[in-house]
């Protein structure tokens, strides 16, 4: 096992448990909107919902090369069906997790100046990643 710095763990599970309540919210909303993908487990059946339900919503690092706006964490959004999903209806997901997203940074990184933005076809939160002092 190596050795992970205190503030970046402390960091990537407060940014981890934001992600599964965008998550939680996704599904208790628009879970019902597609069919699963028949080797997806359903919904609560892990004990990771990225891995479970239809949707598995995540932060990508992104280091931002060849990005205008630089390093962030993208909001990525996966749909787990079979089915042909309208671009306008994944455009209207993806924005959708933004605004979750946008609408919790404050309250999982109180103090720090991190925002959402459309980065081309993503969403990416950009800001202050620094952990402080050590």
């Amino acid at each position: 096992m190596s050795y992970v710095h205190p503030k970046l763990r402390a960091f990537t599970e407060s940014l981890e448990e934001l992600f599964r309540q965008v998550d939680e919210e996704l599904e208790d909303r628009y879970g019902g909107r597609f069919s699963l993908h028949p080797n997806r487990p359903r919904r609560g059946e892990t004990a990771n919902p990225e891995m479970d339900g239809l949707f598995e919503v995540a932060p990508d690092f992104t280091p931002g090369l060849g990005s205008e706006k630089g390093r962030g964490y993208l909001v990525s959004l996966r749909v787990a069906t079979l089915e042909k999903v309208p671009s306008e209806d994944f455009e209207a997901l993806m924005t959708r997790a933004a605004e979750l997203v946008r609408d919790r940074l404050p309250r999982f990184f109180p103090g720090r100046s991190l925002e959402v933005i459309r980065d081309g076809p993503r969403f990416k939160i950009t800001g202050d990643f620094s952990l402080g002092e050590a």
